[in-house]
């Protein structure tokens, strides 16, 4: 199977390349830098030029592949909205070239945004919310639109923290939070939970589908269901040698800034349905094992 992979060079997306290369497939990597190109090349997949913004040359990319999985996304915050809708553009330009037709494609979404959900969410759960009040949902609404016209559409959910060496995101956030700050801090009582996944058993969650295209359309990449942010907070506490501190009020803001949202965020999860319907066993270490070992807090 020829697959193309948006985001190729990315933390996610170049473990997906990895997986499937190895599982025999052939993989077209978009990249839009010189040194995206090289490392998706160094891989031993096809190079494809491109960015979220040339929705021809993604189309074209899809147009002579097998399947599709999309996990380009720009996390630039100072524009989420923005972002979150090129997204569903993108996804759009996508399906119109899939309709008619089966070949699957995957979008990448988040458990987050269950955020605040006072029960463990399941595959078959989609949020209440539209993306006029949360603007990451525009990718979901974007695949079910899809879905509503044939297209072989599925959701993927990623943890808030899928981890693994050169892991850029919320975690290392945090931890550069707490190194700036000389504190590892959590919110209120910490309570919320952070499910989480390796991101190569991730990788491996992205291949069983477009491999088999299964009925279920969402799926859940959740290796542990949920840790209390406050356990998060203690690890790297203790990993750096820090006192850690609850904040409430306005030190919450002082510590977090902008982050705050994301720290106070909680959502436990449940990918039962998804390893029932694809067999895929998360196997890689988990979450406080990799902030031990894994290079996190040096």
């Amino acid at each position: 199977m020829r697959v193309f992979v948006t985001g190729a060079s990315g933390f996610v997306g170049s473990a997906i390349v990895k997986e499937l290369l190895s599982a025999g497939h052939q993989v077209l990597g978009m990249v839009r830098s010189d040194a995206g190109a090289e490392k998706v090349a160094a891989l031993g997949a096809e190079v494809h030029r491109g960015d979220l913004y040339d929705l021809e040359s993604i189309k074209n990319g899809a147009a002579v592949c097998d399947a599709v999985i999309h996990t380009a996304f720009n996390h630039d915050f100072s524009k989420f909205k923005d972002n979150c809708e090129t997204d569903r553009q993108v996804i759009e330009a996508i399906a119109s070239v899939l309709e008619g037709t089966d070949r699957p494609l995957v979008v990448t979404s988040g458990i987050g945004l269950f955020n605040g959900i006072d029960h463990k969410v399941t595959e078959d759960e989609n949020p209440s919310a539209t993306s006029a009040t949360v603007p990451r949902l525009a990718s979901e609404e974007a695949a079910r639109a899809a879905q509503a016209k044939g297209v072989n559409a599925y959701i993927l959910r990623l943890p808030p923290t899928t981890h693994d060496a050169g892991d850029h995101g919320f975690v290392p956030m945090i931890i550069n939070m707490a190194k700036e700050k000389g504190v590892s801090a959590y919110i209120n009582d910490g309570a919320n939970l952070w499910p989480a996944v390796h991101r190569q058993d991730a990788a491996v969650l992205y291949r069983l589908i477009i491999e088999q295209k299964p009925a279920l359309r969402n799926y859940h990449a959740v290796a542990e269901e949920g840790f209390p942010f406050k356990e998060i907070a203690k690890a790297i506490g203790e990993g750096l040698h820090l006192p850690v501190e609850s904040k409430t009020g306005d030190d919450i803001a002082a510590h977090f800034g902008w982050f705050s949202y994301f720290a106070g965020m909680g959502c436990e999860a449940s990918s039962a349905k998804t390893s029932e319907v694809t067999g895929w066993e998360p196997k890689h270490i988990g979450l406080m094992e990799d902030l031990q070992i894994g290079g996190y807090l040096k």
